[in-house]
């Protein structure tokens, strides 16, 4: 009766009551505790917390028994404080031949945390962290024929039905697991597990398309969670957006995600400030902390403040080992970083970030073999991380195999396609195996999505130059310059001396001795072109003492100012590329 009265949950996207919304989390929050479910539980009651509180008059009734609830009540007391003490195989052998739901739930779930305990004591003294993937839970088997008979039979309710998913896809079945966890959030849709779960398999939006969803408000949650995670990242903040506008503005949860989001579109300002006020609202809050090291790996002295902060509050969190291992990469401790995501590992060996921080780790410490082992059980917990496909891409290019190279940059830009590093990794690919068109549209693509390393002009100049396309090689150039003095940046930047180089001699060819003396000029402020500057301004300067002037002939749509403003744009562009036919 209670699982029944549970599913009438308000419809999509209504959250007109939010005092039925929270008597709805208070009352799942406290029946996921009932059956271990720490995590679900904790979830429902941050987000309970962001609602204002209820009157007494209005909290939810505790649950109704029923007869085998009130039969199995001494058995389940017991076995749920041995539970609580992780003695599972403890409590499943008290739980035995108990008919309540809730009751049948705890012993089915003991064995199974028993089986996944004894599976992590094997791995942590026998084998490192690399090899765990080759330990198994013992006890998925029976526990899947037992719950597939239950499952046939229709006796399972919403927490039961999440279970039987998590050991279906525990065991890779996959496609049985999606559609038994798309039947438990019909079943119970306020249970948080079961969505997030659900999400952790699902690969593309289109895969998202055909899901048959329950139409209730924790679906706006579970969609703006995957847009998230399929870096679909307008939609997630537009999603987050509406339900902060719904009534849950003061929910840690919401901030901490929309910091994450802007975190994957490297927006490190937004993402810093959001992580620093969830900090003042929830400063012993471990979560996320080590998506929040990652934006401070430039900043020595705060990186080092939030390493000793969450010490102190629990060095044994998977979270904190990867912030330490942070902190020591930052200080190119390679070697204690990395056992520090190792020791992250040991502690949950599902943790996705652990395995791609140590495969960056290995890549430092030149252990190719062991990095491509990192990303690839990285690719095993989530095929969606484009961190670990980039990655292996960047060790094959260490280890000088193109080919294999090309496919795992394909894969990361996929996931990410409006990232230009992706882009800029593709072209040089193409490059090496002399695919030069290709290339060039991977190289002109990156700037047109916003080249964050500011590179994609130069190597798409250079690539001209190769071709002998000195006019188009001119124009990339002289954009760069305008991008790199437009944003501000200390003009340090490795190929601006290239750039005023190249575009000194053009203009020398061209006979355009102005533009030609200001570029040379610009050149003698740099210490690997001074001399070359030097020696063309003594030419030009002999070639007009000798009676040449500037050619009228040649056709120059574009030159230099001093000032170089971004209104200078020359008048001829290179014409944007057809990507269709070749980026991935």
């Amino acid at each position: 009766m209670a699982a029944a009265a549970m599913v009438a949950v308000a419809g999509g996207g209504d959250f007109s009551d939010l005092r039925e919304i929270k008597k709805q989390l208070l009352s799942v929050a406290e029946r996921s505790r009932e059956r271990g479910l720490q995590h679900s539980g904790k979830w429902a009651a941050e987000l309970a917390f962001a609602l204002d509180p209820l009157p007494l008059s209005e909290l939810p009734p505790p649950p109704v028994l029923t007869e085998e609830d009130a039969r199995d009540l001494d058995a389940y007391t017991l076995a749920k404080s041995y539970f609580d003490l992780k003695e599972y195989d403890r409590a499943a052998y008290f739980l035995q031949g108990c008919k309540s739901q809730k009751a049948y739930f705890l012993y089915m779930y003991s064995r199974y945390l028993s089986g996944e305990k004894k599976k992590d004591d094997e791995t942590v003294d026998s084998l490192g962290p690399l090899e765990k993937g080759q330990v198994k839970n013992e006890a998925l088997r029976e526990l899947r024929v037992e719950l597939s008979k239950k499952h046939k039979a229709q006796e399972l309710d919403g927490f039961g039905l999440y279970l039987y998913g998590v050991v279906l896809r525990k065991l890779d079945l996959v496609k049985e697991a999606i559609d038994v966890f798309v039947e438990a959030a019909h079943a119970l849709p306020l249970h948080w597990g079961a969505w997030l779960e659900l999400c952790n398999l699902i690969t593309d939006k289109e895969m998202l398309k055909f899901l048959s969803l329950p139409d209730t408000w924790m679906k706006e949650f579970f969609l703006a969670h995957i847009y998230t995670e399929l870096q679909l990242i307008e939609e997630a903040l537009q999603k987050y957006q509406s339900l902060i506008d719904a009534g849950f503005s003061k929910s840690t949860y919401i901030i901490s995600q929309i910091a994450v989001a802007y975190h994957n579109i490297r927006d490190i300002d937004k993402a810093l400030s959001i992580f620093n006020e969830l900090r003042k609202q929830d400063p012993y809050r471990i979560e996320n902390m080590d998506t929040f090291s990652n934006l401070l790996y430039s900043m020595k002295p705060e990186l080092s403040y939030l390493a000793h902060n969450l010490c102190e509050i629990d060095k044994y969190r998977v979270e904190t080992c990867c912030v330490i291992g942070n902190y020591y990469s930052l200080r190119s401790q390679h070697e204690k970083a990395a056992l520090y995501f190792q020791r992250a590992l040991k502690l949950n060996a599902r943790y996705l970030g652990a395995w791609t921080l140590m495969g960056h780790e290995y890549m430092e410490m030149k252990n190719t073999s062991a990095a491509i082992q990192a990303y690839r059980h990285a690719i095993e917990v989530n095929k969606r991380d484009y961190r670990a496909w980039y990655g292996l891409g960047q060790t094959y290019e260490i280890l000088k195999m193109p080919f294999y190279c090309l496919y795992y940059y394909r894969r990361a830009h996929q996931l990410r396609p409006n990232d230009s590093r992706m882009l800029v990794a593709l072209g040089e690919c193409y490059e090496k195996l002399n695919q030069l068109v290709e290339a060039k549209k991977c190289y002109w693509r990156a700037y047109a999505v916003g080249d964050v390393e500011k590179m994609a002009l130069v190597k798409l100049a250079k690539l001209h130059e190769q071709l002998n396309e000195s006019e188009q090689a001119a124009q990339c150039y002289i954009k760069y310059i305008q991008d790199i003095y437009s944003c501000g940046e200390v003009v340090e930047h490795l190929e601006v001396s290239t750039a005023f180089r190249y575009l000194a001699q053009y203009y020398f060819k061209c006979k355009l001795w102005d533009e030609a003396s200001a570029c040379a000029q610009k050149c003698c402020a740099f210490n690997d072109t001074r001399e070359e500057g030097k020696a063309l301004l003594r030419q030009i300067l002999q070639l007009r003492n000798q009676g040449e002037t500037s050619s009228t002939d040649v056709a120059a749509p574009f030159f230099l100012p001093a000032s170089l403003s971004a209104n200078n744009t020359p008048t001829r562009r290179v014409s944007p590329l057809n990507l269709s036919s070749v980026t991935p």
